[in-house]
């Protein structure tokens, strides 16, 4: 083992195997219950609850335990403009100049196009960077680890947070993304990875009708 290894004792929560399957039975239809929702209220949320679900997100596992992710939380109403009017530049050349016919296809039973009212219907947003290397004080390079499995890994732990919460969310990356660098004034190390308002529905929010793939459709146990 190495010289450098420090360890500590592990407090396990323990739970009984019947009390942690009720437990998965009520995640269960908890998890079932979210949606990705593009009609925000402006119902506003509390600083402290995004600090406490960025907390959460940043509990998620990491390569090394680099932890390369960075998340801004924007509720200034210029900021979001800034960022709508440029989001929409974007995904305006993708639909009009990008997109294959079968991606277009495929988003038809979405009902999606290029204006995206909810980066600024929103109350909050919260952009998510993925830090490829770590810069020291003086400017070295330091490697990180497996960053886009980590920070994706970290959305996933934010994303259940804010269900959990009671909020909702879409995750929304429009390519390219670099201008988000720019307008959160983020270094050079660190890439967007996706955008995420946050808020509450809308009295009138309708959602796609979707189905999810069966436990047969998505697994084996071997």
């Amino acid at each position: 083992m190495s010289n450098q290894y420090r360890g500590e004792h592990y407090h396990h929560r323990e739970v009984s195997q019947a009390d942690g399957a009720n437990q998965l039975k009520d995640d269960l239809e908890i998890a079932r219950q979210r949606r990705s929702i593009r009609h925000f209220s402006d119902q506003p949320v509390p600083r402290d609850m995004i600090e406490d679900i960025i907390r959460i997100a940043a509990t998620a596992p990491s390569g090394a335990n680099k932890q390369p992710w960075y998340f801004v939380a924007i509720s200034s109403k210029s900021i979001k403009r800034q960022i709508r009017e440029a989001a929409e530049n974007e995904e305006k050349t993708f639909y009009e100049t990008k997109i294959t016919p079968e991606w277009r296809a495929d988003l038809e039973h979405l009902g999606t196009d290029f204006v995206k009212e909810h980066i600024t219907d929103a109350p909050w947003l919260i952009v998510v960077f993925r830090q490829d290397y770590e810069l020291t004080e003086t400017g070295e390079r330091k490697k990180n680890y497996y960053m886009t499995e980590s920070v994706g890994i970290a959305v996933g732990f934010l994303i259940q947070a804010l269900h959990r919460a009671g909020l909702c969310t879409l995750t929304h990356t429009p390519a390219p993304m670099t201008f988000l660098r720019e307008i959160c004034k983020r270094p050079l190390n660190e890439k967007p990875f996706v955008i995420l308002p946050v808020g509450y529905p809308a009295e009138d929010c309708e959602v796609p009708v979707i189905t999810k793939k069966s436990l047969e459709e998505v697994s084996d146990f071997l």
